[in-house]
């Protein structure tokens, strides 16, 4: 299969979708890999690098997408790169299409058979393709939460951790998923007092007991959450409906009950935010403040720490591209049912069922729809 990696052009995005030594990996199984020139630089990898290990260097994004079967991504494709999609092409990438009806409406009239990342699952109904960044989101919200805090950015001025004689700042955490947990082990590291609401009893005692009770778990609902965010420094968003739009939990009127120049944090803008008042922002301007709550909501949050967020993103991708490289696109998700699960639109049709539901298409289930088109 001809496989090609553009660089990456949303805003302050430096990842990159594959690294050398996952080129390497599918050159040896047989595989044409083209990456777009420069296309590692964020991340520190040289044009050289990639040859070393057999790829081939285009100049520019058309010539990638024109060359290659497979396109392998990072973020979600921007205007530009969707007006290049075709019938042939299978996309690899994290889509986010449930808030975003532009893009799907833009990928359905492709043609193209889209696989997102965040929606492919395992056998213990995780989504791993979704964790490593998560993972990462998580941890950077808290490190994006001290920053906030800081009265130059229009915090309240609070040091996370406090000092001796001085109350460290609550910081509310609302999911206990693996945005959750990793905001809570950076919150907890760094003295924080730190709340964590879920509506799984099972999450509460799981992370009751990792930490030993150095959190306070709450069961989430309306109450809860509305009684914890009045007095909290800093909260963060991380509630996770698998490939559809995040429940609005943090209300505009509830802004006005909480202290002036706290933060809130939404790790899950990506599929819309859980918070009302929020709106995507970028590295280059990721803050905004209402009712003088200050709002971050940077829907690429991982793309501040390229690197680290490419390496371990590649580790979760590269099984599934060397599938559906070997194996063709078709046959692979016939063969992978948690794969199948990343099927989100083919040949014009949507066939993840909370997307379609979401933005009004009809649904297609995966299946029939690669064994139909």
């Amino acid at each position: 299969m001809r496989i090609g990696v553009p660089k990456e052009i949303k805003n302050n995005e430096f990842r990159v979708g594959l690294v050398p030594a996952s080129v390497r990996e599918l050159v040896n199984h047989g595989h044409e890999v083209f990456v777009e020139t420069k296309a590692g630089g964020g991340i520190g990898m040289s044009d050289d690098d990639y040859v070393a290990v057999g790829a081939q260097i285009l100049n520019d994004a058309p010539a990638i997408f024109a060359k290659a079967e497979m396109i392998v991504k990072v973020k979600e494709p921007q205007a530009v790169e969707r007006a290049m999609l075709t019938p042939d092409h299978v996309l690899f990438t994290y889509l986010h299409l449930a808030p975003d009806a532009p893009q799907t409406e833009e990928l359905v009239k492709s043609g193209a058979t889209c696989i997102a990342y965040e929606t492919v699952t395992d056998n213990k109904g995780s989504l791993p393709l979704l964790a490593p960044m998560s993972e990462v989101a998580g941890r950077l919200s808290i490190q994006a939460g001290c920053w906030c805090l800081e009265k130059a950015h229009g915090g309240s001025g609070v040091l996370i951790g406090g000092v001796p004689g001085v109350e460290p700042a609550k910081v509310v955490i609302i999911g206990g998923g693996t945005v959750g947990l990793n905001a809570a082990q950076m919150a907890v590291g760094m003295g924080a007092h730190v709340v964590i609401l879920d509506r799984d009893l099972s999450v509460l005692r799981f992370i009751d007991a990792t930490f030993d009770s150095r959190i306070q778990t709450v069961y989430s609902n309306a109450d809860s959450i509305e009684r914890h965010i009045k007095d909290a420094d800093l909260i963060v968003g991380g509630v996770l409906i698998p490939g559809a739009a995040a429940p609005k939990l943090v209300t505009r009127e509830h802004l006005s009950m909480m202290r002036k120049g706290s933060v809130l944090v939404d790790v899950a803008i990506d599929q819309g935010g859980c918070f009302e008042t929020s709106r995507a922002t970028t590295h280059q301007d990721p803050i905004y403040v209402v009712d003088d709550i200050v709002h971050y909501c940077v829907a690429n949050m991982p793309g501040a720490v390229p690197r680290t967020s490419t390496f371990a993103l590649n580790n979760a991708t590269l099984p599934f591209a060397l599938a559906l490289a070997d194996k063709g696109a078709k046959q692979a998700m016939l063969d992978d049912p948690h794969l199948l699960e990343g099927l989100n639109v083919h040949r014009g049709m949507v066939t993840y069922k909370d997307v379609a539901r979401d933005l009004g298409y009809d649904y297609v289930p995966a299946v029939e729809a690669l064994k139909t088109a």
